[in-house]
């Protein structure tokens, strides 16, 4: 009986620490999206070497521009670092972010990370002034969420273990494999936190599950 309760009261201490979020800090605003994160009670710590990943309960890929990030990421075994951090721990990618994180990517082919079942084009809704800001459904609670589109790319296929929780014009723009999260828009860019809350609830879930393999 001791046992059960002493395993329970660990359980629920850590459920109320605090999660350490990394945040990618190569290229785009990743100091907003610590902030969002910050705000919703996490610890957040800039990534910028790959020996920077360990201790971290998950991370963010922010958007930024794919090519330049990948530059980036092709020093010091980066890449291969972070492709097995995404094997193992949740991971949110935004706009660039999701591109590195997808299967496949087209317009033109690029190399990617290739954790997500997806297949995304780069900038496919036109350029810097073609960016915009619209307010549309989701499965997330709350209603319809705002979300802004900066040189997007747009997700043309996802897999069948793909789920959509979002979409602009039939096209995916948030969607969830297991434990990875992506959005072809900012949601750091605006008040509204619930694709943050969402993400913490990932982990934490992730890391109830106990140590990965």
């Amino acid at each position: 009986m001791a046992t059960k309760a002493a395993e329970q009261a660990q359980e629920s201490a850590a459920n109320t620490k605090p999660l350490t979020i990394g945040v990618l800090a190569l290229q785009g605003d990743y100091e907003a999206h610590a902030r969002a994160f910050t705000s919703r009670g996490a610890r957040t710590v800039l990534v910028r070497k790959a020996d920077e990943l360990a201790g971290l309960d998950g991370l963010v890929m922010p958007g930024g521009e794919s090519t330049t990030m990948l530059k980036f990421l092709e020093k010091d075994g980066f890449f291969e670092a972070l492709g097995k951090f995404a094997a193992t721990k949740p991971v949110f990618a935004t706009c660039a972010g999701c591109i590195l994180l997808a299967s496949e990517v087209l317009h033109p082919e690029q190399r990617s990370l290739g954790a997500l079942d997806a297949t995304v084009e780069r900038n496919a809704y036109g350029r810097q002034i073609d960016s915009t800001i619209l307010t549309l459904a989701t499965e997330l609670p709350g209603g319809p969420l705002e979300m802004v589109f900066i040189r997007s790319p747009r997700i043309t296929r996802v897999g069948e273990g793909v789920k959509v929780l979002a979409r602009r014009d039939s096209f995916p723009t948030l969607v969830r494999q297991g434990t990875l999260l992506a959005a072809t828009f900012h949601p750091e860019m605006t008040a509204d936190t619930r694709v943050q809350q969402l993400f913490l609830e990932m982990v934490r879930a992730h890391k109830a599950q106990g140590p990965s393999t």
